[in-house]
């Protein structure tokens, strides 16, 4: 007797179990659950685009386009990393795919709070108390 099994290798495209959101100065901010190292990824997530939004008016939505017309939604913890003027770690973001990555910037701790540049925040009215 001959069995054929099929399996399905399912990927992971959220990846945020080494992080956590606790309160912060700005409400609320993503904290590191583990050491990381300059360049490590710390979060993986899904973008999501919305319709019929304004994110100039949202600071929880994401410039989605290079002409800054789309909106998106972010998965996971990606919506509650706070702006700082010196960050300890950026967004990468992949447009075609929607996905987002989080990377180092520098070696951070265990309980750090992870802070990126918001680019958009010369442009955005939604980030004009920064």
């Amino acid at each position: 007797i001959i069995i054929v099994v099929n399996i399905y290798i399912m990927k992971n495209y959220i990846d945020c179990d080494n992080v956590y959101i606790d309160k912060c100065v700005y409400g609320l901010g993503v904290f590191s659950l583990k050491d990381f190292k300059e360049g490590d990824i710390i979060e993986i997530g899904l973008m999501s685009i919305v319709n019929n939004v304004d994110g100039n008016e949202n600071d929880h939505l994401f410039t989605w386009s290079d002409d800054r017309t789309i909106w998106a939604c972010g998965s996971g913890c990606l919506p509650y990393y706070n702006h700082s003027n010196e960050p300890n770690i950026k967004k990468v973001g992949d447009l075609i795919n929607n996905t987002m990555k989080i990377v180092a910037l520098k070696d951070i701790m265990v309980g750090d709070e992870l802070m990126n540049k918001y680019i958009s925040s010369s442009w955005r009215k939604c980030f004009k108390t920064i």
